[in-house]
């Protein structure tokens, strides 16, 4: 099972945006300064999810994003959805064809697991995340090094 880049920087963006929702709209190109993204990465995954219904843009000065639902009700399986990760564990994709167009001996081990891991990332809300203490400590941490202009200018 691998999550891509695309699906963890997905995550980690919508995580920031929830993180400085209390300031209004938050631009890619501080989001890309803090958690030191490409900008022009960014703007590709915030395309998808706004299709995907997940933020809001806001134009003009002071503009940016804003959740388009609050915290409590985006899951990080929703997230991964809206830019077309998946998080399957099977080598065939799930197709049933691994070995030689038919099913190998370990197919379904990795369904289960693909499926558990489905159910854990749907459990998961931006809210829980946004208080867990390792996450609170982190984005402290890079408040700080942005106010400290330690941070790379936006990329």
């Amino acid at each position: 099972m691998r999550l891509t880049t695309k699906g963890r920087y997905a995550v980690t963006a919508m995580l920031d945006l929830a993180l400085n929702a209390q300031h209004g709209p938050t631009s890619l190109s501080d989001i890309s300064q803090r958690q030191e993204i490409s900008l022009s990465y960014l703007e590709q995954l915030f395309a998808r999810l706004r299709r995907y219904g997940l933020v809001n843009s806001v134009r003009g000065p002071g503009g940016g994003y804003l959740l388009a639902h609050t915290p409590d009700s985006i899951s990080v399986s929703q997230v991964i959805d809206a830019v077309n990760e998946t998080v399957d564990a099977t080598r065939c994709q799930g197709l049933s064809d691994c070995q030689q167009g038919d099913t190998c001996l370990t197919h379904h081990l990795w369904c289960d697991l693909s499926a558990q891991i489905r159910h854990f990332l749907n459990d998961v809300t931006l809210a829980q995340l946004m208080q867990r203490p390792d996450v609170m400590q982190v984005a402290e941490r890079q408040q700080q090094r942005v106010a400290a202009g330690i941070l790379a200018s936006s990329t």
